[in-house]
């Protein structure tokens, strides 16, 4: 018995084939291609996305030793898609997570934001990062996309809803609910789409995608839209929740963090809604098949990876990403250099979406080397300022942090992390936790697995990083360094 995971990520589509003990047997990976039609846009065509997914399932089970029985779907987050119901063909872009051109958008609903309900209701505060303002971007500018979904002829969603629909050869239309969590379109306590958080972003609910939980049988991809294959469709989640449930998280007070395109940290909250008072979200962490709800509160690092491919494909210091940890170590330090690496706006804990990057520190004996550390250390800098405002509002320090993600392979970037934090991070045995995750969430689907305690053990610790050296010093620096880069946008 096996499970076909599919990952669809901010810039490739990972499939994995995953045994009933949880071993991953066999994988496939496709990038896609990224758009920046404007500064500060991102984009993503939703039909290279599907070629992706195609692509990556069908190297991994041809490389499978084990038939699946079943397909589990963890997705990148908050992007906006729009389809035909019929052909399932996309009239425009995908607006992607990281895109910031509803900033004027989300300015303008702060009128209607009085006493903050916004965030009260949905966990998020008012940001182009979520899906809701991307909606209404298109209602205002492609009149003729949104009198499609006005019709009924076009389907609105996020990457989870947009795959099932191709994956069923648009019979299904559904997403799970750490997704519709993230589209600032649901009411965190019930669980459904808020009639005024729609109208206050001008969606209409037949355009929406039914909310279900994170597990079961939703329904069975198509033969003729899916490479031949029937298979029930049992596991959903955002690529974050999917990497907490992937880590085993299922304790309150279990964090993780996920290095990938940006950087994203999850504690387990339980029943309980913690809204932030320090620049964090509260986000569900994922609803069983019976129907309760589980809760995390959350910080999202927009860019993590992405500088390292900023280094890579701008720059061209380094020729592949995982050559920046050989550069960095070469110098053992920044040499005085800072990196705020608000290549497309700050995230938690500053939110300032016209933050732009900024190096400081720099001299004439500053070299690429000193910059890859400078790199890396901007990273766990990063989720250091998520991490100290996550304890400030659970009022506790965190035990550890559990890692994952592709840059959780560099020894030198948890090392930072561990120093910086004071906290032992703890790197994960599988470090594609996200789609081991969605294949997790599928196998109680299926039931290949009978409970969350049949699952705890399956992802062990293979390192350990505990703090060598104090990093306090370089911390301040940075955070100066990002209150200079915030005030240059003022």
């Amino acid at each position: 018995m096996a499970i076909l995971a599919i990952d669809a990520g901010t810039t490739g589509v990972t499939a994995l084939v995953v045994s009933g003990t949880g071993e991953i047997v066999a994988r496939g990976y496709t990038e896609f291609e990224q758009h920046f039609p404007a500064p500060g846009w991102v984009e993503h065509d939703p039909q290279q996305i599907w070629a992706a997914a195609l692509s990556s399932c069908q190297q991994a089970l041809k490389a499978s030793p084990l038939t699946p029985i079943a397909i589990g779907i963890t997705n990148q987050r908050e992007t906006a898609v729009v389809w035909d119901r019929a052909t399932l063909d996309s009239p425009t872009r995908a607006i992607v997570w990281q895109d910031r051109r509803t900033a004027d958008l989300t300015d303008e609903l702060q009128q209607l934001n009085q006493g903050d309900w916004i965030r009260l209701r949905t966990g998020l505060k008012l940001d182009p990062y979520f899906t809701s303002s991307k909606f209404l971007w298109w209602k205002k500018n492609l009149p003729e996309v949104w009198a499609g979904v006005e019709s009924g002829k076009y389907a609105l969603g996020t990457i989870d809803s947009y795959l099932v629909a191709r994956i069923s050869g648009g019979e299904l239309h559904i997403t799970d609910v750490t997704n519709a969590s993230r589209t600032q379109l649901m009411n965190l306590e019930t669980t459904t789409w808020d009639p005024e958080l729609l109208e206050a972003f001008g969606v209409s609910q037949s355009a929406l995608p039914k909310i279900v939980s994170n597990w079961g049988n939703f329904g069975s991809s198509n033969p003729e839209h899916f490479l031949g294959l029937t298979l029930p469709i049992t596991g959903m989640a955002g690529d974050q929740q999917a990497a907490l449930f992937g880590q085993c998280g299922f304790e309150v007070g279990d964090s993780k963090a996920t290095y990938g395109t940006g950087a994203f940290i999850l504690t387990n909250t339980g029943s309980e809604i913690t809204h932030s008072d320090h620049g964090l979200l509260a986000t569900m962490a994922y609803q069983d098949a019976s129907g309760k709800n589980v809760y995390a509160i959350e910080g999202s690092v927009f860019v993590a990876g992405a500088a390292v491919q900023w280094l890579r494909d701008s720059l061209k210091i380094i020729e592949r990403s995982s050559d920046v940890e050989s550069l960095a170590v070469q110098a053992g330090s920044s040499a005085g250099a800072v990196f705020v690496p608000a290549l497309t706006g700050l995230g938690a804990p500053f939110w300032e979406p016209e933050a732009r990057g900024s190096i400081l520190g720099i001299t004439r004996g500053t070299t690429d080397a000193n910059l890859a550390f400078a790199t890396l250390e901007a990273i766990a800098f990063s989720v250091q300022a998520v991490l100290s405002a996550m304890e400030r509002d659970l009022g506790k320090p965190l035990t550890a942090l559990k890692v994952d993600g592709g840059a959780a392979a560099n020894d030198l970037l948890l090392q930072i992390q561990a120093d910086c934090s004071n906290t032992e991070v703890v790197r994960a045995k599988n470090l594609e936790s996200t789609g081991f995750g969605a294949a997790l969430l599928a196998g109680l689907g299926i039931g290949i697995f009978s409970s969350l305690e049949d699952i705890a053990k399956l992802n062990p610790a293979r390192a350990r990083f505990k703090p060598e050296t104090d990093r306090g010093h370089e911390y301040r620096r940075w955070l100066k360094a990002v209150e200079v880069t915030r005030e240059f946008q003022n």
